[in-house]
């Protein structure tokens, strides 16, 4: 009987744990596109979960937000390890900082909402530095090092350089399914940052 209970348990948490996985990619995608403030019915629909379902794990809307955010900054900056064990320095630095930029592109809305004087967001700036400065400066180090960038840019500069560069690029009017990638907005935005990057070798050692 043991055995059982323990095994219904395990059972149960995993469905709520997959639940969640989905509401969590669901929100995710439904906020690229509708921003955070789309109804909480077409976030459930789209991660094929009851709406009674979402609000159990997430009784407020910033719960979720906050959940979400933490998810993809946790996701971004494990790729600059991933990039940087597939890529030569200088090409891993290039390609995290386009996935960062689109990282801050399609988070339609989340601005707003950080500013919106929410305490449940209070956290979220530090979560985000503290995530992401040492996921870029690994990489500066390791390109500098190899003489494919130069030695003297500080990781939170350049962060907040490309964070107002990729403010300014616009996936408004995407729909579910469309891909921001291939948006106007994004394509400019990523010609911009190819001249940043540019910028960063400008200098270099070797």
């Amino acid at each position: 009987m043991q055995e059982e209970t323990t095994g219904t348990k395990k059972r149960i948490r995993a469905d709520a744990a997959r639940n969640e996985d989905a509401v969590l990619e669901a929100a995710k995608t439904v906020f690229a596109t509708s921003g955070v403030d789309a109804p909480v019915r077409e976030i459930a629909k789209t991660a094929g979960v009851g709406v009674g379902t979402l609000y159990r794990r997430f009784p407020k809307r910033s719960d979720l937000v906050v959940a979400v955010f933490k998810r993809e900054v946790d996701a971004c900056a494990a790729d600059a390890k991933t990039l940087a064990k597939d890529h030569p320095p200088g090409e891993a630095l290039s390609r995290w900082l386009r996935r960062y930029c689109r990282f801050i592109v399609t988070k339609k809305g989340l601005a707003s909402a950080l500013h919106s004087g929410d305490p449940a967001f209070d956290a979220l700036p530090d979560y985000f530095r503290s995530n992401f400065e040492p996921a870029l400066q690994n990489l500066l180090s390791a390109a500098a090092k190899a003489g494919e960038a130069r030695s003297d840019i500080d990781a939170y500069d350049l962060l907040r350089a490309i964070g107002n560069l990729a403010s300014a690029g616009s996936t408004s009017g995407t729909k579910a399914g469309d891909d921001p990638e291939h948006h106007e907005g994004m394509q400019h935005t990523y010609r911009m940052l190819d001249l940043m990057i540019d910028g960063l070798r400008y200098g270099k050692s070797g």
